[in-house]
């Protein structure tokens, strides 16, 4: 890793956004690393299987698996079943992941403390960024709730940028994730423009379960939470 050697104190980037380095040590990242192997192949060639997904504007370079909820990107809406086959769950340890991450993301950004004991993660996108891939500037504005979203990061760096709710431009902020890293974005950040400009290759820890290039877990609280209590 390039940074290894640096100190990376918990940072507030941007009120809303919290990063926290080194939040999840290797043996969990191997652990889920594996989860997510079982899960790919069990449904591979299923419609739930990790793949490309094709947009409008071409196809893209990271390969994605759902869990728990389905985005639907032809039907623009979350779904439980595709094409016959149900969505995979998202098992108990990566559900009991979200409380502690988020309570730590609010220690360092009290925007996002409102959420830190109400919320519920229903949905999981596991993004496996090949070396050379990277994702373009976009918002995640498909849930009902404004719930924050949790980020985890395992293998390879990569540039994550972030700007404002408005348009693609500048200014933004720029943080160099690392394997295990933590970062969540909600408040007045929830609906800002995001990315990864670039991955930082061959710079993974040897022990972290990846060979090559980056696993991005982002963990989702889809229902809006005054439904979820009626």
């Amino acid at each position: 890793m390039l940074f290894d050697s640096l100190p990376r104190p918990s940072v507030q980037v941007a009120p809303g956004v919290a990063h926290i380095p080194n939040w999840l040590d290797t043996a969990k990242q191997r652990e889920l690393l594996e989860e997510f192997r079982e899960i790919a192949w069990r449904y591979a060639g299923s419609p739930m299987a990790m793949v490309r997904p094709k947009l409008q504007s071409g196809q893209m370079s990271v390969h994605q698996l759902h869990l728990g909820r389905f985005w639907d990107y032809a039907s623009h809406r979350y779904v439980d079943v595709m094409s016959g086959t149900r969505v995979p769950a998202m098992s108990q340890a990566l559900r009991d992941i979200a409380a502690p991450a988020l309570h730590a993301a609010a220690a360092v950004a009290e925007d996002l403390a409102p959420w830190a004991d109400s919320y519920s993660p229903e949905a999981a996108l596991i993004n496996y960024y090949p070396p050379g891939a990277s994702m373009g500037m976009h918002v995640d504005a498909f849930e009902e709730s404004a719930a924050p979203v949790i980020s985890l990061s395992i293998g390879d760096e990569a540039l994550f940028r972030i700007g404002g709710s408005q348009n693609r431009n500048k200014p933004w902020d720029e943080v160099t994730l690392c394997s295990g890293d933590l970062i969540v974005f909600g408040g007045p950040k929830r609906y800002a423009y995001h990315g990864i400009v670039r991955l930082n290759e061959h710079t993974l820890p040897a022990d972290c379960g990846l060979r090559e290039g980056r696993i991005n877990i982002t963990i989702r609280q889809v229902s809006d939470g005054n439904k979820l209590k009626g």
